[in-house]
């Protein structure tokens, strides 16, 4: 049909409408009337298969989301705990030294730890705890008698009184030259660092989803408007408010994003549940220990669960806003 002659049609149809609007209804007229929905008829096309399809889309997309929070909050809280224990903690490493006896420096080195305020605990490694600390680097089984290794001295603070750390630097400097403290600031300043980063890139992943997830529902918001296209035009040019052509899909995909996202949330929340229940049996083996003390227990606990029932309040939220902004975008360019 050329362009002239739909404008024509538009034209004729919208001063039909008008002229029924006038006079009062017969039975010709309301056959007329045919174009404008009735009632019970939705504005939105009741597509199920398209409307399947969007629900799966925003439920991944939830899912991965509240995976990529709760893995933010995981590795926050694991971070916030590895800085605590390593802060309140610090190492004497004595050293083999020639003309020097290293039991006599360990046994003053200890000494002056245990007198110095705001130490609550020393523990010193004997020599073959020392040597046992070298064997994941160095292999079991090797003789390291005629090695120099360093005898370590771990020191735990208190927290009620504070401790001069350069007066005991300084001690150790006249008691034990071959003595050196360490007060793990690089390493605590090295696992904010990794922290922080490991933050950002999941805060960056989770703001990717979301925005694939408008895109799909814009796009999903246009097919549907595509099908309605005739009806839309009509009661735009009668005069039906923008607000309330808009409010018939916002709320058709408002309902859609709260199912997918009820969906994807409680999906991510039965894997964080099903993860913390496996940690808790690795726990028992040589290997489960050590990823307990790398990635915790897997659990989320209150905060993590109420960011997951939050995200998935938010898809719902996105997604009828960008229906309405998508449906609002076509009506503006229709003036």
């Amino acid at each position: 049909m050329a362009p002239g002659a739909s404008c024509s049609a538009m034209a004729d149809c919208i001063s039909m409408i008008k002229r029924v609007m006038a006079e009062p209804p017969s039975k010709s007229s309301s056959e007329q009337l045919r174009v404008i929905p009735r009632r019970d008829v939705p504005l939105v096309p009741p597509d199920a298969i398209a409307s399947r399809a969007l629900v799966t889309v925003i439920a991944i997309m939830t899912f991965l989301a509240s995976l990529t929070a709760g893995a933010a909050i995981m590795i926050n809280g694991v971070s916030r705990d590895w800085r605590q224990d390593v802060s309140r903690e610090m190492t004497i490493q004595v050293k083999p030294a020639p003309g020097r006896n290293i039991e006599q420096d360990v046994r003053k080195a200890e000494d002056l730890a245990r007198a110095t305020p705001g130490v609550a605990n020393v523990r010193s490694f004997s020599k073959s705890e020392s040597e046992k600390l070298l064997e994941p680097w160095l292999g079991a089984g090797l003789e390291l008698g005629e090695l120099p290794v360093p005898r370590l001295i771990v020191l735990r603070l208190s927290l009620d009184k504070p401790l001069d750390i350069a007066k005991l630097r300084s001690d150790l400097g006249q008691s034990a030259p071959s003595a050196i403290l360490d007060d793990h600031k690089l390493w605590i300043e090295r696992l904010a660092t990794m922290s922080q980063t490991m933050v950002l890139v999941a805060v960056i992943v989770f703001f990717l989803v979301l925005i694939a997830m408008a895109l799909a529902v814009a796009f999903a918001t246009r097919g549907a408007m595509a099908g309605s296209r005739e009806v839309i035009n009509v009661l735009h040019f009668v005069g039906a408010r923008d607000s309330y052509i808009a409010r018939q899909f916002q709320r058709h995909f408002l309902f859609l994003g709260l199912r997918g996202g009820v969906i994807g949330g409680c999906a991510a929340i039965g894997a964080f549940f099903l993860a913390g229940m496996l940690s808790s049996r690795w726990v028992a083996d040589a290997g489960g220990e050590q990823i307990d003390a790398l990635f915790g227990t897997f659990s989320l606990g209150m905060t993590g669960y109420a960011a997951t029932i939050l995200i998935a309040g938010f898809v719902s939220v996105l997604t009828g806003l960008t229906s309405r902004s998508v449906v609002f975008r076509h009506l503006q360019g229709l003036e």
